[in-house]
């Protein structure tokens, strides 16, 4: 048999080489010219050749020798695989676990123990932001590998760890996202805590503390943990498959787990990528002037001008403009959202002031004064009620129900009603619309810059090979275009809803004041006299009353202020007569507040005398008076001639709702003309009424200082338009005089007499 029949399936034999080395003292004894020694022959080729036949003999004697070594190989390789494949799962559950016990640690121990320093070091709560949410998605993995009651070495876990892991791939994507998002500002904030060097001995002292069996003197140590477990997942997933037989049932389902691990780490970093570009961006700077200069550099000074560049092209036609028709429409509804927020927390402010000036008015309510809004508008009322305190006076009228009544409600409406009104109001309103406003400055900054971030696109698109750093300005363009089409109809629709819910709030506060306002009034409506009344009935007596009581209040007002300022005034004609003589007299007609240098706050019915008919600069607008000691200017419109004694009767009584025929013809002069008199009222309409005929004339005579002022003489008949001017004031009338001639007098210079002949008979007409 010769060597060429060897079975193929036999390894080679290696054949054996003895190499003899010559020792380090042999080799110092040899010369550099002398040979070395021979080395010991190999075995002759004969015998080599009869150990092979040898043993070739012997393996065709045992021709089962090949398929069992095959066998046994594969077995091992098998067996080698399974152990490996054991071993990774049993490190993924194993670090699983203590990486969960290193979570809790941070976030239950030190965390409490941190909190517990004097004072606790700021922004604490922002370093463990998110890691709740991390911990817990991780406990959940944990226990549905438990609720399975299976061994990591048996044939069942694969499937249910992989079923676990895929139904919570979407929590572990959103917790760890968020975290990995922030983990650049937790970083921040610790090396913020190291600038303090005794506040960082206590935190290093905490944490050995409190894990001691770590050995740990950071607080990254703990969160950086995170960061590298969302990384290991992948690695540990393909190590599993690598090792898993393909005839394995849970084959397919590992293999889809470890691309759904690898999908969540490429998914976690665009996103935290998408967060670094909307970080930068979105922070609003104040820079000052020089600021602005020292940031001059070449490269700032050439990007601008290729974005001038560009920018002039576009308006002149030259390129065509990048129209993207979905952002311009996002865009359009941000800002409507924005002013809307805005005006509606302006609003919500001036509804709070209002609230809130009459009980905090000594303390003052740091809020700007704005315009009155139509929000607002309502609470003028509850401003001035509030200020009336009731409780704080003694009324002594404990044996009348209704003031005692009164007391008690208003008593229950600033104590307890309102107050609880109004810290409601700013809990769900207010606060809720602040917050939503400092929101609106990310995405407004990301807008802004857009524009110019897209000349930078455009500029750079147009080169033919672009470098590197321009291809990340390209992709910085995209990242942020890709997030606002992206995040930003997400944020347009979460702000309109918050609105929504806002309003629908605000409406259920006031629903909960009217319940309590009814409440506070029924539990005291039993006591008062006319609760029995109907609904008809109650409300013709409470406007009987009201009206009533306004006539009597009215009265003593008028009674008051005649008492008071009657000497004073009496006194003040005799001095300005003396001075100035009767015929510079003029009597205020209706308060003048002063807003100009040199112009006199003067009171309705005050008396002054008239120095010169124009100011300084000859406008007869405004009159130079003498107000008895002071003097200074004063409107023209609002003074008239004062007559003495005649115009005081004639001021009293005041006039009636409704004319009354006077008792004889020479008493007209006694009743001033009545500005409820019927319009237009001549001798024809007067009898057309059933009642005696009047003619309205002038009492006294009057010149016109303006245009839309009318003169006329003492007795002239005239013809009432108007009883009152444009603004409601009946202190003046619109009259016509001589038949054509329009203008206003005032309505104390006019006067109504019977017309002879009517007072005994009617018109033929009536």
């Amino acid at each position: 048999m010769s060597i060429m029949e060897v079975p193929r399936l036999l390894p080679p034999v290696p054949l054996p080489r003895t190499i003899l080395k010559p020792s380090l003292a042999t080799a110092e004894k040899l010369s550099p010219n002398e040979p070395p020694p021979e080395q010991e022959k190999p075995q002759d080729e004969n015998d080599l050749k009869d150990n092979l036949f040898g043993e070739e003999e012997e393996v065709e004697k045992s021709p089962d020798v090949t398929i069992c070594s095959a066998e046994e190989a594969e077995r091992t390789a098998e067996e080698r695989a399974a152990q490996r494949q054991l071993m990774a799962v049993q490190e993924l559950v194993q670090s699983e676990r203590n990486y969960l016990r290193m979570l809790q640690l941070s976030t239950v121990t030190i965390r409490s123990n941190l909190q517990k320093l004097q004072p606790p070091p700021a922004n604490l709560d922002s370093i463990f932001l998110h890691v709740e949410d991390v911990t817990d998605v991780s406990g959940r993995l944990l226990g549905l590998l438990d609720q399975k009651n299976v061994q990591p070495g048996e044939p069942l876990f694969l499937e249910a760890l992989c079923d676990a892991f895929l139904s919570l791939s979407s929590d572990i994507e959103a917790a760890y996202k968020e975290y990995l998002a922030n983990y650049n500002q937790v970083i921040a904030v610790e090396n913020a805590y190291k600038q303090k060097e005794a506040l960082w001995e206590q935190i290093v002292k905490v944490i050995k503390t409190s894990a001691p069996e770590v050995n740990a003197s950071s607080l990254s140590f703990f969160l950086v943990t995170p960061v590298q477990r969302i990384a290991r997942y992948p690695l540990l997933l393909q190590t599993i498959q690598k090792h898993t037989d393909t005839r394995h049932p849970a084959c397919a389902l590992l293999e889809q787990t470890a691309h759904a691990s690898i999908a969540i780490n490429c998914r976690i970093n665009e996103y935290k990528r998408f967060r670094e570009v909307a970080d930068k961006y979105k922070k609003s700077q104040t820079l000052s002037i020089m600021d602005k200069i020292n940031r001059l550099n070449s490269h700032s000074i050439a990007k601008k001008t290729a974005r001038m560049g560009q920018f002039l092209k576009h308006e002149t036609g030259m390129v065509p403009k990048l129209v993207d028709e979905e952002f311009d429409a996002l865009e359009g509804f941000f800002y409507v959202l924005e002013h809307g927020i805005l005006r509606l927390l302006d609003n919500v402010e001036l509804y709070l002031h209002h609230l809130q000036v009459g009980r905090h008015a000594s303390k003052g309510v740091g809020l700007r004064e704005r315009r009155p809004s139509s929000l607002s508008s309502s609470l003028f009322g509850p401003q001035t009620f509030s200020n009336c305190k009731t409780e704080e006076f003694d009324l002594d009228m404990d044996g009348e129900k209704v003031p005692v009544c009164y007391k008690e409600i208003t008593t229950g409406l600033r104590q307890w009603i309102l107050p609880v009104f109004e810290e409601r109001t700013r809990t769900l309103i207010h606060k809720p619309l602040c917050a939503l406003r400092d929101l609106l400055v990310g995405p407004r900054n990301l807008i802004r810059k857009r524009p110019q971030k897209l000349l930078d696109y455009e500029v750079i698109e147009a080169k033919p090979c672009p470098s590197y750093d321009e291809q990340a300005v390209a992709d910085t363009y995209r990242t942020m275009n890709t997030l606002l089409l992206d995040e930003l109809p997400k944020f347009n629709g979460l702000a309109l809803q918050m609105i929504w819910s806002m309003l629908g709030t605000f409406s259920c506060l006031h629903k909960d004041l009217a319940s309590d306002l009814e409440q506070l009034f029924r539990s005291f409506a039993q006591q008062l006299p006319h609760s029995s009344l109907d609904a008809s009935a109650f409300w013709e007596w409470a406007e009987t009353a009201v009206l009533e009581g306004a006539r009597s209040l009215d009265a003593l007002g008028q009674s008051v202020e005649e008492t008071l300022l009657g000497p004073a005034s009496q006194q003040r004609l005799r001095l300005l007569t003396d001075k100035h003589g009767s015929d510079k007299i003029y009597r205020v007609l209706s308060a003048a507040a002063g807003g100009r240098d040199l112009d006199l706050t003067l009171a309705k019915g005050e008396l002054v005398a008239v120095i010169g008919r124009a100011d300084t600069r000859g406008d007869g607008r405004r009159w130079l008076v003498d107000a008895g000691g002071r003097r200074g200017y004063a409107p023209a419109s609002r003074l008239i001639r004062y007559h003495g004694a005649e115009e005081e009767e004639e001021e009293e009584p005041p006039p009636s709702p409704h004319l009354s025929l006077p008792q004889s013809a020479s008493s007209a002069r006694r009743h001033s003309y009545a500005a409820e008199l019927p319009r237009h009222a001549t001798t024809t309409t007067a009898a057309a009424l059933g009642r005696p005929c009047f003619q309205v004339f002038a009492a006294y005579g009057f010149a016109a200082r303006g245009n839309c002022e009318v003169s006329m003489a003492a007795g002239e008949p005239v013809r009432v338009l108007e009883p009152h001017d444009k603004r409601g004031n009946r202190e003046w009338s619109l009259v016509e005089v001589r038949g054509r001639q329009r203008g206003y007098v005032p309505s104390n210079y006019l006067a109504a007499a019977p017309v002879a002949g009517t007072l005994a008979t009617r018109h033929p007409s009536c």
